[in-house]
């Protein structure tokens, strides 16, 4: 079975790691969210309360790890050792790294993906692209094992990639169908 880690940190933005969990779970994966401060729950960017399964620790596996934006919540990832530590193990192991809206900022700080294909949300741009080989303002980009997006409304377009490419596209169309999308 697929496992899946999603990090949520104070000021995470809360569709993004809402639909990720509920997309990805749709799919049987399995999926983790965890909290970096070890709480129970993480304050999101518009004040909702999430739930979180355990406390993130830093030497955690899986197939996928997903990184949610939301400014103040990317800055905490981008700012965790452990994050960054985990990240760079995920990349060598060749495992999928997912980041969306300004949490690709953690990514360039991991020194991961650089010279790939990525996207973010525009507050992020300059250091993304900078960053970057080439950045594109696409909904989603991939490249090799990395997985980008744009912010809130690419979310479900996020989610169904990494269930398309973790699980399989016969699967993500399965999990789609039934959500009712235009």
């Amino acid at each position: 079975m697929t496992k899946a880690l999603i990090l949520m940190a104070k000021g995470v933005e809360e569709m993004e790691a809402v639909i990720c969990a509920d997309v990805l779970r749709r799919a049987s994966v399995d999926t983790l969210l965890l909290g970096l401060e070890g709480e129970a729950s993480v304050e999101g960017s518009r004040g909702i309360i999430l739930g979180v399964d355990q406390a993130f620790r830093g030497d955690e596996t899986a197939d996928l790890v997903v990184l949610p934006g939301g400014g103040e919540g990317a800055k905490h990832l981008a700012e965790d050792e452990r994050v960054l530590s985990l990240l760079r193990r995920f990349e060598q192991e060749g495992a999928w790294i997912a980041a969306i809206c300004a949490a690709p900022i953690a990514l360039v700080a991991a020194g991961v993906g650089k010279g790939k294909s990525m996207t973010s949300h525009p507050s992020v741009r300059e250091t993304v692209e900078s960053f970057a080989g080439n950045y594109v303002e696409e909904a989603v980009a991939i490249d090799d094992h990395l997985v980008t997006g744009r912010g809130p409304g690419a979310a479900f377009d996020f989610a169904l990639d990494l269930v398309g490419l973790c699980v399989g596209p016969q699967k993500a169309g399965e999990v789609r169908a039934p959500m009712m999308f235009g």
